[in-house]
């Protein structure tokens, strides 16, 4: 009777190994498969590519060709009121891990299992910097003034609008720094899209060297050494 019992905990606990073990090695697999950016486009558009070891930003000029940032992500927004910036970091994400989980110290398990099925909402985090500076988490690319436009075109379609059409800013004490702020996005953080498939996404969205997926930050930078 006892070994009845125990069998079906077994089975249970066989497939949600063999179903992590999948699920890590498709993840890494894929990662590491690089899909090439489009051939002979003009460098004219700097970008970033940012991390902070777990979440990736695409940083973009505060003002190229027609599109200004402070117009439509106001740094009236973040806590200070300085808007002599040169860059915007953009991030998609969970909005518990992002407003509720400042520090890896304030992971609980009812944020991760929020996140990890689909339960929670999500947000932008958008921060703006005087300078960036290229280092391991941060490598810079060149993109045309086409490819630009379809990479904005991607971001601005990730926030959600109010009915006037302008971004939802979303008020709370979570700021991580002077410069930042939060918005209302659209989608679901999950098992299967993270802040870093998002990242890739975006790379993918304006021809740029991608992966055929991921969800750490680490496959989009082996394509950027």
């Amino acid at each position: 009777m006892k070994r009845f019992c125990i069998k079906p905990i077994l089975w249970t606990l066989g497939g949600m190994a063999g179903f992590v073990a999948l699920y890590l090695g498709a993840a890494w697999c894929c990662s590491r498969i690089a899909i090439p950016a489009e051939a002979a486009a003009p460098q004219e558009v700097t970008i970033f590519i940012k991390s902070n070891g777990a979440h990736t930003d695409i940083v973009l000029p505060v003002r190229s060709g027609t599109t200004d940032w402070r117009l439509k992500l106001p740094c009236s927004n973040n806590v200070s009121p300085d808007t002599l910036y040169n860059w915007v970091a953009i991030g998609w994400g969970d909005k518990g891990f992002f407003i509720d989980m400042p520090t890896w110290d304030d992971l609980t398990l009812g944020l991760a299992f929020r996140a990890a099925f689909w339960l929670g909402s999500s947000a932008m985090h958008v921060t703006y910097y005087k300078e960036v500076y290229v280092n391991d988490l941060c490598r810079r690319t060149m993109i045309s003034r086409e490819q630009y436009a379809r990479l904005v075109e991607f971001i601005e379609g990730r926030f959600r609008r109010a009915p006037d059409g302008s971004f939802i800013n979303i008020e709370t004490d979570a700021a991580y720094g002077l410069s930042d702020a939060f918005y209302e996005a659209r989608g679901r953080y999950n098992l299967f899209y993270s802040c870093n498939t998002w990242a890739n996404d975006a790379l993918a969205a304006c021809g740029q060297r991608h992966c055929l997926w991921t969800l750490f930050d680490k496959g989009i930078f082996l394509k950027y050494k």
